[in-house]
């Protein structure tokens, strides 16, 4: 396998499971990934890691035998961030322009991304994305792309993504100590929206709603353009534990009956038939109807579904989403669950799966919603690479040391270590590592913003400072 063949590490580190997951492009622009592993996690509540040793034992099982199964070793990794703390704002920046005969340049829709890093936030927090929505430019509103346009006044709507700093460096801490770098941390909804989204839901307007064990992640998008995320702290979990409450037994019992017999709607559900769960130590066994079952689960379900809606109308954009809603995440396989989410939003819903963007042998195991995530963030880390690659390193040196002069310090003092993954071949199996592309130990906020503006307007980044 060529040295030059790049590949891409990511971990999803959830409330139920950690995944580790290495790929890399094909010639035609799809995924193929080369290993996958998951194991489960014991150490996360609610999207937030609690016991960092659980949790990195964890993630080092998964990363070695995904390094086992691809024969690829890899140093840094994109990591996904979600959990309870996770939070967003709206607002809007301007800048004044000295010639408003003078077109208007990359650099200066850069300045205003980056005075919105500079908003105040509460104690503890720390801004985790900001996303452009539209632009204005001397009143002239509804502008996608004001490059090039001539004007006195420049301003712009942004979507201020915000999660806690302890949050973060926890999830940082867990990592390091699996003797990975993280490379960038990435809000789980907009991994998964990558992964199983059309650009036709983008533009016609869709609400991702991405049920994991721990939370519920919402995404809404209209024009192209993300408009609200949410995290909601609930989850299959709090079925689960409904269902070990309601019917008095354990709780891996309740978990094997919501996936092998749950149904969403109690209205569906078989009135004859039961099963039998085992008595705990020795007593005599229950028998469960699946009716009975059923309920419990819709109740819980419609109180989650009753969460996702007050976020849609949250958002403003409730009345303008005309491809409805798409759900994905391990929830999703709940049966009877599109029906009722269906007639609790009165939206067209379907089961996002990442199969569009997969290519190659593991293509069938891969597509299920339990890894929509996953594939969200190997995609994630190749938009970042490319975009990287064009701005450095076909950037000149004076880019770079501008750029850099505005770039916040690294949070961490780590030792830098290549993106990169190579195959392992049995000469180089000892020395076997990467090509070194990035010489930050972690995306810088200009790195992050230099992502954004190309995958806005779609140009080269060379002119990008």
């Amino acid at each position: 396998m060529s040295k030059k063949e790049q590949y891409i590490a990511a971990i999803d580190i959830g409330t139920t499971k950690i995944v580790a997951i290495v790929g890399k492009k094909n010639e035609n622009g799809k995924i193929e990934i080369l290993g996958l592993s998951k194991a489960l996690s014991k150490g996360v509540k609610r999207g937030v890691v609690l016991n960092i040793e659980e949790t990195v034992s964890a993630i080092q099982t998964t990363v070695e035998d995904v390094q086992k199964r691809s024969g690829i070793y890899f140093t840094e990794v994109f990591v996904g961030i979600a959990g309870q703390h996770i939070k967003s704002m709206k607002n809007r920046g301007y800048i004044t322009r000295e010639n408003y005969e003078d077109e208007i340049q990359k650099e200066e829709v850069f300045k205003l991304m980056e005075d919105m890093h500079k908003i105040h936030i509460d104690i503890g927090e720390e801004i985790i994305h900001v996303i452009p929505q539209n632009f204005i430019v001397d009143n002239e509103t509804g502008v996608k792309s004001p490059i090039g346009m001539c004007g006195r006044r420049l301003e712009a709507n942004f979507h201020i993504v915000i999660g806690q700093v302890a949050a973060a460096k926890n999830i940082e801490k867990c990592i390091r100590k699996a003797n990975l770098t993280v490379k960038d941390l990435i809000l789980e909804p907009l991994a998964s929206s990558d992964a199983v989204l059309t650009e036709d839901e983008k533009e016609a307007g869709v609400v991702l709603v991405d049920i994991g064990g721990g939370t519920t992640d919402v995404a809404v998008y209209y024009d192209n353009i993300i408009r609200h995320t949410s995290v909601i702290p609930f989850g299959g979990n709090v079925i689960t534990k409904d269902i070990k409450e309601g019917c008095a037994i354990l709780q891996r019992h309740a978990e094997q009956l919501k996936i092998q017999y749950g149904s969403a709607l109690g209205d569906m559900a078989p009135d004859d038939k039961v099963v039998s769960i085992p008595g705990i130590s020795g007593r005599e066994p229950k028998e469960i109807s699946f009716k009975s079952l059923a309920y419990i689960i819709q109740s819980r379900m419609e109180e989650i579904i009753d969460a996702i809606n007050f976020e849609i109308q949250v958002s403003g954009y409730a009345d303008k989403l005309a491809a409805g809603v798409v759900i994905t995440g391990g929830g999703a396989m709940l049966r009877h669950l599109p029906q009722l989410m269906k007639f609790k939003t009165a939206m067209d819903v379907r089961i996002g799966l990442p199969n569009k963007h997969l290519a190659g042998s593991a293509k069938n195991e891969i597509n299920q919603p339990m890894y929509a995530t996953s594939v969200g963030l190997i995609m994630r880390g190749f938009d970042f690479l490319e975009t990287y690659k064009k701005s450095f390193n076909a950037g000149t040196a004076e880019d770079l040391a501008k750029a850099r002069a505005v770039a916040p310090p690294p949070r961490q003092e780590l030792k830098p270590e290549p993106v990169a993954a190579e195959a392992i071949s049995d000469e180089e199996e000892e020395e076997s590592v990467g090509t070194p592309v990035f010489e930050e130990e972690r995306v810088s906020l200009a790195d992050k913003i230099k992502t954004i503006l190309s995958k806005m307007f779609e140009v080269d980044d060379q002119t990008i400072k």
